[in-house]
């Protein structure tokens, strides 16, 4: 009877660790879900779009402009969203998986909005925090929590191959969300850094970066159209997603790579277009600078542009000057 609380004990010790470990388990298993009302949107190549927005990519591929710009250097994709159930589109090496930089938190407040509304996933004060800082000041370490959060996994020391391999199959949750809408040639399962990755995260990207994060501008276009058009999730969701993404271009800003000044917004700072309402997603890195931006004019355009472009992430102009020109054109198409 003396062993009698010792015994207890233990057994109460067992029975948490047990309770413990099957949580985790549980949580290992949970995925993301396409709703079953989600319908993929139904989009038509237009050849009036296709030539406008070559024209624009070459005006920034043209020698003449001395940017130096090889067509390889740079994919863009345009969604004229004003018909929402037929929705016209063009695009140039949209199909080529480009290293996104931070355009991926685009996918993975999406991804975690589904989670939210699902209830497999608890909002709390710092989860707020995360998700804001991850949008609107485009934080890395914000990001880093917020995928640890999505997929059940974090950073840490490499492990063996049997251990490696469960902890990447949940690390690839947000890939097969994506993935059963038909999204393709992307890969979203990395954490963004200021510096390198190290330990499991460096095992991850498979040592040599094969296992980075990819993404097409068409991938990039088609799902912020999606959230533009409600398709994502209820309408208070996209309402809260769309504030996060909300840019103002004619407030004051020292900043050159601010996302409101340095990429698409610039090209309504250089027209004067102070009517305009811009939405975006931007990412740059050494080598790299994008932009993801939705656009609404005041005499009534509305459009998704994603740019990328690789190897001029200094070329704060570039990505201005295909916007500006494919403003132009559209506003000589109505």
């Amino acid at each position: 009877m003396k062993n009698l609380p010792r015994a207890i004990f233990f057994l109460s010790l067992f029975c948490l660790s047990a309770f413990l470990g099957a949580a985790q388990s549980d949580r290992a298993k949970i995925e993301i879900v396409v709703p079953k009302s989600y319908q993929a949107p139904k989009m038509t190549a237009s050849a009036e779009l296709d030539s406008l927005l070559k024209a624009a990519v070459a005006r920034v591929v043209d020698p003449s402009n001395g940017k130096n710009f090889k067509p390889e250097e740079i994919a863009a994709t345009l969604i004229d969203v004003r018909d929402p159930q037929n929705l016209k589109w063009a695009n140039v090496s949209g199909e080529k998986p480009i290293y996104p930089a931070s355009v991926v938190k685009m996918f993975y407040m999406a991804a975690l909005e589904r989670q939210l509304e699902d209830g497999k996933i608890a909002l709390t004060p710092e989860l707020t925090r995360g998700l804001k800082d991850m949008i609107v000041d485009s934080s890395n370490e914000a990001t880093q929590y917020v995928l640890d959060v999505l997929t059940d996994t974090s950073s840490g020391a490499e492990l063996p191959q049997k251990q490696f391999e469960k902890w990447q199959y949940q690390r690839n949750r947000v890939n097969r969300f994506f993935s059963s809408m038909g999204y393709t040639n992307i890969n979203v399962n990395q954490k963004t850094f200021c510096e390198d990755a190290y330990g499991i995260e460096q095992q991850s990207r498979d040592y040599k970066g094969q296992n980075r994060n990819m993404i097409t501008t068409n991938a990039t276009a088609r799902l912020l159209a999606e959230i533009v058009l409600g398709r994502m999730n209820t309408p208070e969701r996209t309402a809260k997603m769309m504030e996060l993404m909300k840019r103002e271009p004619f407030k004051p800003s020292s900043d050159p790579d601010d996302q409101s000044v340095g990429f698409t917004g610039k090209a309504l700072i250089d027209t004067k277009m102070t009517d305009a309402k811009l939405w975006s997603k931007a990412g740059w890195t050494s080598r790299t600078r994008h932009d993801a931006a939705y656009i609404e004019t005041g005499d009534g355009l509305k459009f998704v542009l994603a740019v990328y472009t690789e190897n001029h992430a200094n070329d704060r102009d570039a990505i201005p000057m295909v916007a500006t020109r494919v403003i132009e054109g559209l506003k000589g198409m109505n």
